[in-house]
């Protein structure tokens, strides 16, 4: 901003350094102007040349006719130094409305005639840019102090979510771990039942095998105890068919006896 404000004013500087239009009458108090100042040439160099500058700006004095020498390197820096010091005898004078700056006497230059309204058209432009430069260091200082605190907010805003972050994370870490170690009470709890269900097929396994063993005991011995019943029950038959003789012989024998005793009597 400040390089802006600086190019403006040369380019209006350099606009406003160009010779004067004047009218004829001007050109003539000009003239008579220059040729009173030539009494006074040795008085103007042996300022310029105790003060060390390039020039100075050299006119009588409106009211009362006085030398007044303002030196200074350009125009613009003659007036400054007499505005610079409004107090001084210089910045008393009254100035005429056309001024001439004169060379130091080893510098290849013709004197010059300076308009004073120009002159202060450049200071006005002068103390303007001043005041532009103020306001812009000061723009550029709030802006600065207003960046500086938008980063410590901005530093203050990721410290605080870098800390919500951790502890958003810390849960986060710690519900996990619960839930790891929930799950891993649960596989260990699925496996403990997978391991009991496992034992519990084992032994209904053994069991089955055990009742498949003892049924076919049972039938093996359901088909001996048939076996055996069924040679009983031949047993018994013939045992029946043979007392059933002897019986029938015993009652032969017992009818023949009773004949027998019969015929006795």
């Amino acid at each position: 901003m400040r390089q802006l404000v600086l190019g403006t004013v040369a380019v209006l500087l350099a606009g406003c350094a160009g010779p004067s239009v004047i009218g004829k009458e001007q050109a003539q108090a000009v003239k008579a102007r220059d040729q009173a100042l030539v009494w006074h040439a040795d008085a103007i160099q042996a300022a310029i040349r105790q003060s060390g500058t390039t020039g100075a700006l050299a006119f009588l004095d409106a009211a009362d006719a006085r030398l007044v020498i303002l030196p200074g390197d350009t125009p613009d820096d003659a007036w400054t130094r007499r505005t610079a010091s409004p107090a001084s005898e210089a910045g008393r004078a009254s100035v005429p409305p056309v001024v001439s700056f004169v060379y130091r006497a080893d510098v290849p230059a013709a004197p010059e005639t300076v308009s004073t309204k120009v002159l202060e058209q450049h200071e006005a432009l002068r103390t303007s840019v001043a005041t532009l430069e103020v306001e812009a260091r000061d723009v550029e200082r709030r802006a600065d102090d207003r960046l500086r605190q938008i980063q410590r907010e901005l530093a203050e805003s990721v410290a605080a979510a870098k800390q919500d972050s951790d502890r958003a994370l810390a849960a986060a870490i710690a519900d996990t771990q619960r839930a790891l170690r929930a799950a891993a009470d649960d596989l260990a709890e699925a496996r403990a039942f997978m391991l009991q269900t496992a034992q519990l097929a084992w032994l209904d396994h053994e069991l089955t095998v055990e009742n498949a063993g003892g049924i076919r005991k049972m039938e093996a011995a359901s088909q001996s105890l048939a076996a055996t019943s069924g040679r009983l029950a031949a047993s018994m038959q013939q045992l029946s068919e043979h007392l059933a003789r002897q019986l029938k012989e015993l009652a032969d024998r017992i009818e023949a006896l009773r004949a027998k005793m019969s015929e006795v009597k």
